[in-house]
């Protein structure tokens, strides 16, 4: 027990026998947020060309670069249902499907009408990549390297960014009418390799017992596992999990149903009437959900062209060449966290990341502010200062923020509510990031972009302070562990021996405070 009362991490203990398959699922499986992160990326530069060739407004613009988000929702909700009917593995597939289709109907798309039919059939891809591919690394992944192989994602939509600012420098010079066609089409070609690659994926264990298909999830548990005796061990803690009494063995059996019908009861337990500890928890992984928007990520990101525009770069050759620079920070400062998530842990990493973004934001907005005061004149400290807190801005993101939300929030939530949890915590940050997206213009028109900017610093300052506390640290424990850090027992009820007092003391003491045999001073 750490001497601040908060539960220490438990160290975890690196594994090679099962750190090569497991691996190779989660490359296989955050493949599909390598489309994300392109379209996010081919965006902001595609949109500049876009604009020129359809003759359309601002307003329209904003739409185009938000809407993605909006339309995602349904994908989010639609992939929690389909992920427990099918599988995890399955439905990837749609993934890719919903991915092709989508790079087909915007790179020919003859107008505006046609380019945002695309974008809503890509935009449910994304609903589904945002929930599947962290959700089947979590449930794959050893608890050892679980934060090292759910980062994959968060990778791939930095590489998929890179990739789409890539794009942009390369067909920035064909005709106006082809060159951003190319660069949205091009993007059906991950959906293909993606779609090959499954063929050779298991499926999850969890979601395999939750079937009651225990022979299947053994053999799985047995490839990821260093010994026979650890994936038994496995076994039994995901069947207490699930619901599955002990002795209740073999091949295939039939899983006991809770009266009410199950989905029904997954919504009860979650969202209608949650125990104490589920409602932290719940509340938990929303605020991650909710704080990696509202910080202003996508807005950087979709924007960055018309940002270095307003901070004195001219030229789309020079424009598109510091959006490269920047994605290639982002690119390589995510690899760096994926190495630091099971060394120094979750919360600190998210903790750093969020300071960063607060003094990043600040110097952006400042130097913008004085460039901005100053219309006549180019002052050059001013227009360094906006690039290397962009360039800080994505770096810190990615340091923490980023790649921790996927981790955090499939660590946390129960098996049982894993997938319509992470669904509906999609489905918000889809949400904020549309709005975000599609008010980004409207707003720095009315305020300013400094003062966009300012005000993205206060809402991180916001998240800092939630971040602290309320989020414990996760670890090296095993997904079957989580509950008990908010004071939730093998059953889903509330713990009774958590310290006298906590249901109701402060978030802090409440979710950090809990876990058996933690005190609160």
């Amino acid at each position: 027990m750490a001497s601040d009362g908060l539960p220490e991490a438990v160290e975890p203990q690196m594994k090679k026998g099962n750190i090569k398959y497991a691996s190779t699922c989660a490359v296989v499986a955050s493949m599909a947020s390598i489309v994300l992160g392109y379209d996010i990326g081919v965006m902001s530069g595609a949109s500049l060309y876009i604009q020129k060739d359809l003759e359309i407004t601002d307003v329209q613009v904003e739409i185009l670069m938000g809407i993605l988000s909006i339309y995602s929702i349904l994908g989010s909700f639609a992939a929690g249902r389909t992920s427990d009917w099918i599988g995890r593995r399955f439905t990837v597939i749609f993934v890719a499907a919903f991915f092709f289709a989508g790079a087909l109907l915007m790179g020919f798309a003859s107008g505006y009408t046609m380019l945002m039919l695309g974008r809503f059939v890509a935009g449910i891809g994304v609903g589904y990549a945002i929930v599947i591919a962290p959700l089947y690394t979590a449930e794959i992944a050893p608890a050892s390297a679980r934060g090292f192989l759910v980062s994959f994602t968060e990778v791939f939509i930095n590489l998929g960014i890179l990739l789409g600012y890539v794009s942009n420098y390369a067909f920035a010079r064909l005709p106006l009418h082809i060159g951003w066609r190319f660069m949205l089409g091009i993007g059906a070609v991950p959906s293909v390799l993606l779609a090959l690659l499954l063929s050779g994926m298991p499926e999850s264990p969890r979601w395999l017992v939750m079937k009651g298909r225990l022979a299947d999830a053994r053999i799985v548990l047995e490839k990821i596992a260093d010994t026979p005796e650890e994936a038994e061990e496995r076994l039994a803690d995901i069947k207490t999990a699930a619901g599955i009494p002990d002795d209740l063995d073999g091949d295939v059996v039939v899983v006991p149903r809770k009266r009410g019908g199950e989905e029904k009861q997954v919504w009860r337990e979650l969202i209608v009437s949650p125990t104490p500890p589920m409602r932290r928890i719940l509340l938990t992984a929303l605020g991650l959900f909710f704080f990696q928007q509202l910080t202003g990520s996508d807005s950087v990101v979709l924007y960055s062209p018309r940002v270095f525009e307003s901070a004195g770069i001219t030229g789309d050759d020079q424009l598109l060449a510091a959006t490269c620079a920047m994605g290639v920070a982002k690119t390589l400062v995510i690899l760096v966290a994926m190495f630091l998530l099971d060394r120094v842990g979750r919360r600190p990493l998210l903790l750093c990341s969020t300071g960063g973004m607060i003094v990043s934001l600040v110097g952006l907005a400042t130097g913008l502010t004085v460039v901005d005061r100053n219309p006549d004149a180019r002052i050059p400290w001013a227009v360094g200062l906006c690039v290397a807190s962009v360039l800080a801005y994505v770096s810190s993101f990615s340091i923490g923020l980023g790649p921790v939300l996927g981790v955090y929030t499939t660590e946390i939530l129960p098996l049982r509510v894993r997938a319509l949890g992470f669904a509906v915590g999609a489905a918000g940050n889809r949400v904020v990031s549309g709005v975000m997206s599609m008010t980004f213009l409207s707003m720095s028109g009315a305020i300013t972009l400094g003062g966009t900017f300012f005000l993205y610093a206060g809402v991180a300052v916001l998240a800092w302070v939630f971040f602290f506390t309320c989020l414990p640290e996760t670890r090296g424990r095993t997904l079957e562990e989580m509950g008990s850090l908010f004071g939730m027992t093998d059953t889903g009820a509330e713990a009774e021996d958590a310290a006298p007092g906590t249901q109701d003391a402060s978030c802090r003491a409440r979710l950090l405070g809990n876990s058996p045999g933690a005190r609160v001073d």
